[in-house]
């Protein structure tokens, strides 16, 4: 049993194609719950997720980070995941999850993403991730844990403090904490298509370089603008 919480804002032109994926598993929908945190959108997000979620509400903790930890806190099982609002999970990524926790020892899984629009761009952006993915796994120095593709054992997150609320590199910090409490494990079946629309909109490498500028002055900066493109609510 698992409980998967996406983070939303304003994602009504996307967040339906999310949920309808989530609900069409290759494992009964009885073994998971949805939740979705929303950070106060202004648009139809809610009323779509109301559709498809368990549970839908706003969230009270700020940013990307803390509207997740904000679902983690009210899931109900010992499994808990996260994806995002714009993303398009793989048929079999709950059963995939499921199937990378058979081992006790595991206390986080993640895996790799795939792209939505098949456009070459985005194809070269979805091999330069799956590189940075693959070798950090492969060589052990680092864990790419990407926020729309993780799962963990709730106590050891829950006991690891959760999401740091940071700016930028949340998702990829939590492993780091995770590794003290059990094994760290890349599951190559855990498929998620990634949207790189913000990507384009403002262009790939500018957003890269201003993420790791971010993450090297510790997560939080009011210089750029990175995380406050439409996510000033979070």
């Amino acid at each position: 049993m698992i409980s998967v919480v996406i983070p939303a804002y304003n994602e009504e032109k996307r967040i339906e194609r999310s949920l309808s994926a989530l609900t069409s598993q290759t494992v009964p929908r009885e073994m998971y719950e949805i939740i979705v945190v929303d950070g106060g959108s202004n648009d139809n997000t809610r009323e779509i997720a109301e559709k498809y979620a368990d549970k839908v509400f706003i969230q009270t903790s700020p940013r990307v980070a803390g509207a997740r930890n904000d679902g983690f806190i009210c899931s109900q099982y010992d499994l808990v995941a996260t994806t995002d609002a714009d993303s398009v999970v793989s048929s079999n990524w709950v059963e995939s999850i499921i199937k990378s926790f058979s081992d006790p020892d595991v206390a986080l899984s993640y895996g790799p993403v795939t792209s939505i629009e098949q456009e070459s761009g985005n194809k070269r952006y979805v091999y330069l991730f799956n590189a940075l993915i693959w070798f950090g796994a492969h060589s052990n120095l680092y864990h790419y844990t990407l926020g729309c593709n993780t799962a963990f054992r709730k106590e050891a997150l829950i006991k690891a403090g959760m999401y740091r609320i940071l700016d930028a590199g949340d998702d990829l910090e939590i492993a780091v904490r995770m590794r003290k409490m059990g094994e760290v494990k890349f599951s190559p079946d855990m498929k998620v298509g990634f949207d790189f629309r913000r990507y384009e909109q403002f262009g790939f490498w500018r957003t890269i370089y201003e993420w790791y500028s971010i993450v090297l002055q510790g997560g939080i900066s009011d210089k750029y603008t990175y995380t406050r493109r439409q996510y000033d609510k979070y």
